[in-house]
């Protein structure tokens, strides 16, 4: 009896825990330019890189995706997401097509949370598992190196991750975007293209281990290990 008694108030914890950060998760609509043009580049995105013939771009999100943006200002990071066509200086994934890159949340310095578009559409921020992910980007990340994301943003991210597996129970990993090559292993890997590949830094490992510490007790998985 006192065995079950204690499960019931572990219970109890755990819907408090996810009930207080959803109260204090204030979240800022602030959505990119996504007209009818960036619908039809993002269907032929998917089925280019894909292999899919869909017939919108909602999504069932499997996976949260944690970014950095590697630049410190938000209206400058913001405006690099804002075009529908790929900016002249992203070379480096043209070959997958002219759809801009994007991301479903941005969080500033301060801890604001804004969200740049709905939640279950697809979004173009990660090689491979975009079908399946929601992305959350950080202003931060000098250089595209230096692990500086403040303790306002951890705290907005943890209520955002509670937030989002809260809403959508068939999130199932929450991952880096260093670590994405990981999920290769995985059924949820689409990228047809093997050549595909970018190498990312973001958003860095103390900010995920500080963030996975945090919602432990939602057991989202971490990717494969490698080999």
């Amino acid at each position: 009896m006192k065995k079950i008694f204690l499960c019931l108030l572990a219970s109890c914890a755990l819907i408090q825990a996810q009930e207080s950060a959803s109260q204090t998760l204030r979240i800022v609509d602030k959505p990119i330019m996504f007209t009818q043009k960036r619908i039809a580049m993002t269907k032929e995105y998917i089925k280019s890189s894909y292999g899919l013939d869909v017939k919108d771009i909602v999504i069932t999100p499997k996976i949260i995706v944690l970014h950095w943006t590697a630049e410190m200002d938000f209206e400058r990071s913001f405006n690099r997401l804002n075009p529908e066509l790929l900016l002249s200086d992203r070379k480096d994934i043209l070959k997958a097509g002219a759809l801009n890159v994007s991301s479903h949340f941005m969080v500033d310095r301060d801890g604001t949370v804004y969200r740049l578009m709905p939640e279950n559409w697809m979004a173009r921020h990660v090689i491979g598992l975009n079908y399946s992910s929601i992305g959350i980007e950080n202003i931060g990340g000098k250089g595209n190196q230096a692990e500086d994301l403040t303790p306002a943003q951890l705290k907005s991210n943890i209520a955002l991750v509670r937030y989002l597996k809260n809403k959508y129970p068939s999130i199932e990993y929450m991952i880096g975007h260093y670590e994405y090559t990981r999920m290769e292993k995985t059924p949820l890997w689409l990228e047809k293209d093997t050549s595909y590949r970018t190498i990312k830094a973001d958003p860095g490992p103390k900010f995920m281990n500080a963030v996975r510490s945090a919602v432990k007790e939602l057991q989202l998985k971490t990717p494969p290990k490698d080999r």
